[in-house]
C-alpha cells in the first residue's frame, strides 16, 4: 500500500498506571512474538534492535502481575518465546479496544479527512 492509499487511522496508547502503558509498538511486538515464536524475530520484523525488543518484553513482564512473554534459552534446539495466557489476553483486549475506538471515531475521522487538501486524501 502506498502512502497515498493509506487510510486515516487512530493509534491508541492506553495508560494503565503511572509509567505503565501499552500502545501500537508493544502490541505489535507481542503479536510478532506470538506469530514467530521469537523475540529477536519479532524485533527484526519491526526494525528494532534485539536489545530494545528484550527491554520492552522485560518492561511488560514486570509491569503486569503475571509475565506476558515466556522465553526459553537457546541451546542445541535453539531458544524461543511465546505469549503466556496473560499475554494473549492483554493483546486480545488491546486489539478489541483499538477496534472499538476506531468504530467510535469513524464518522468524525471521515469528516476531518474532507477538510484535507486533495493531495492528502
Amino acid at each position: 500500500m502506498t502512502p497515498k492509499q493509506a487510510k486515516a487511522a487512530i493509534h491508541l496508547r492506553v495508560m494503565l498506571a503511572p509509567g505503565i502503558a501499552i500502545g501500537p509498538g508493544k502490541a505489535d511486538l507481542l503479536a510478532g512474538i506470538r506469530d514467530t515464536g521469537s523475540i529477536s524475530a519479532a524485533g527484526r520484523a519491526m526494525r528494532m534492535s534485539y536489545k530494545r525488543a528484550w527491554q520492552l518484553v522485560e518492561e511488560l513482564n514486570t509491569s503486569f502481575r503475571e509475565p506476558l512473554v515466556e522465553a526459553t534459552k537457546g541451546g542445541a534446539g535453539g531458544g524461543g518465546a511465546q505469549l503466556t495466557r496473560a499475554g494473549a489476553d492483554v493483546l486480545a483486549r488491546y486489539a478489541r479496544m483499538c477496534a472499538a475506538a476506531s468504530d467510535a471515531v469513524a464518522t468524525d475521522l471521515a469528516a476531518l479527512r474532507k477538510h484535507l487538501r486533495a493531495k492528502g486524501r
